[in-house]
């Protein structure tokens, strides 16, 4: 093996295989990045058996090959190089050499043969806008369950249809659900399947790294979920198991409805969570003919209260949340957002959207806590 390759290409790839690679070496060549070349391109994989990354980049290619190099050592050499053509050259006994202007380093790889395959890529079901995908994901990441005995809960639920997506992810505290009507083409019919968290994390930076009219191309086999980006590939094992039946915790009597602007909301949050219970991170809103009052205490520090001039006519209520809850949600919304608040009473979820917002249809419900 044989090529050289720009320092800007080449980083890219190497940057997008940071989140799969083994960081703790259980099985120490799945801290190593694969490297094959091939035509006139260096193809660049990873994988930790749970998720797997496919990348190119161009390259002048002198030798085909492949070998196996530590994925995080050659990142920091490639990123501490200048801008300039950098050169591979396997050696024997898989090592790599790398040379770039007056720099030169020895890289001690391991054998390819030993590296995992990863599956083959099957013909796409779905296209998906990448936009979109990055918004739904951006939107419902921060509410999947990182308990690991609620398996099925451990990853968001994407329902694609012909003309419709949606991705929903729930803890059992609270649940957020976004729907667009966009189409999705390649389908016929309705597909469900369950994106494991990390997964969903790495498809967001796999599209945030691309052009933002990029195309999203899924598909998947009986183990495997495929996401195929601008030239790059994202491969995650399939959660399996049933999904909650989320529609039925959906309120639909939550009759006290008022609107606000996000930030005066999310910045009085933010003040009042200051002298908030540390463990239960509780704060109180008490409704009030056109006010919120937004207040929180803990013995050891003392207490806190915001007012927010609100346009509610409806009954006094007091009820509690989790502040880091509502800023979970307030915090991927668009600055100049404004937010609807429903409410039942003390003891039944709210329930959070944003208005008029197209062609999305977001909403957020939370349990109540008791303060």
């Amino acid at each position: 093996m044989e090529f050289v390759a720009t320092k800007s290409h080449l980083l890219k790839e190497l940057s997008l295989t940071q989140g799969i690679v083994e960081k703790r070496a259980t099985i120490p060549i799945l801290a190593n990045v694969l490297l094959e070349v091939v035509g006139s391109k260096v193809q660049v994989s990873a994988t930790d058996l749970e998720l797997g990354i496919h990348g190119a980049a161009e390259a002048d290619v002198k030798k085909e090959g492949s070998a196996t190099v530590p994925a995080k050592r050659l990142l920091e050499i490639v990123r501490s190089l200048p801008d300039a053509d950098i050169k591979f050259k396997l050696l024997e006994n898989h090592w790599v050499q790398i040379t770039c202007e007056r720099s030169s380093f020895k890289l001690a790889g391991m054998a390819r043969d030993n590296y995992p395959s990863l599956p083959a890529i099957p013909k796409a079901l779905a296209t998906i806008p990448g936009k979109m995908l990055s918004v739904m994901i951006r939107r419902t990441i921060f509410s999947i369950s990182n308990e690991e005995s609620r398996y099925t809960l451990n990853g968001s639920l994407l329902v694609l249809k012909p003309e419709s997506a949606a991705m929903v992810a729930t803890d059992g505290h609270r649940l957020a659900l976004i729907e667009g009507d966009v189409p999705v083409e390649g389908l016929k019919n309705e597909l469900r399947v369950l994106l494991p968290k990390r997964a969903m994390g790495e498809l967001e930076h796999l599209l945030d790294e691309s052009d933002p009219d990029t195309l999203a191309h899924f598909s998947r086999d009986d183990n495997h979920l495929f996401f195929s980006v601008g030239g790059r590939t994202l491969i995650s094992r399939m959660l399996t198991g049933q999904f909650p039946n989320f529609e039925a915790v959906l309120p639909r009597e939550n009759q006290l409805i008022f609107e606000l602007d996000k930030t005066p909301l999310a910045d009085g949050i933010r003040r009042v969570a200051l002298l908030a219970d540390e463990r239960s991170r509780a704060i109180r809103l008490q409704l009030d003919k056109n006010q919120m009052e937004i207040s929180s205490s803990t013995g050891d520090f003392g207490e806190a209260r915001e007012v927010i001039e609100v346009q509610y006519e409806g009954q006094p209520l007091q009820i509690g949340f989790n502040y880091q809850y509502l800023l979970d949600f307030l915090g991927v919304v668009g600055d100049s957002a404004k937010v609807r608040m429903e409410l039942k009473d003390e003891q039944s979820a709210g329930q959070l959207r944003v208005v008029e917002e197209q062609p999305w249809r977001y909403r957020y419900v939370v349990m109540p806590m008791r303060v």
